[in-house]
């Protein structure tokens, strides 16, 4: 989890709302790390998380990420918990909850879907208060440069 915090702190650097994500497979070996990249990439889709799922997949030469687990930051919006079920991961760690937008438990449950084929382990709270601590300074910050 200290190291999706770093990524978080890279994309915040970049000027990208903090949220990093790293995919560990075998409970030892990270395969992927990556930060949200929506506004370098001009990509909507280029959360940290689908950065993190695609060099999984590459990594391991499977879409199929059966034996990892992701770590990230704040809790996946809907379009990255759909990508997790679809990847197959079993297990999801996240930092802070997202009471207004989250995907996988806080406002939609699409992680604990049973109408889909893939239900996820999922831990919540850990690095809470550092990744919060992140998120909110990053918008406190934006919110005083912009008129």
């Amino acid at each position: 989890m200290q190291r999706a915090l770093r990524q978080a702190v890279q994309a915040a650097e970049a000027g990208e709302v903090p949220v990093g994500a790293v995919i560990v497979h075998a409970g030892v070996h990270i395969i992927a790390q990556a930060h949200n990249s929506t506004e370098m990439l001009k990509d909507p889709t280029a959360h940290a998380e689908i950065l993190a799922i695609t060099q999984a997949a590459s990594a391991l030469g499977d879409w199929r990420l059966t034996d990892t687990t992701l770590y990230v930051t704040k809790e996946p919006c809907p379009m990255c918990a759909g990508a997790i079920v679809l990847a197959r991961i079993p297990r999801v760690v996240w930092g802070v909850d997202d009471p207004e937008r989250g995907g996988a438990l806080s406002r939609f449950r699409i992680l604990q879907d049973e109408k889909l084929n893939h239900r996820v382990d999922c831990v919540t709270g850990v690095l809470a208060d550092e990744s919060r601590e992140l998120l909110q300074g990053f918008f406190k910050a934006r919110r005083k440069t912009r008129p």
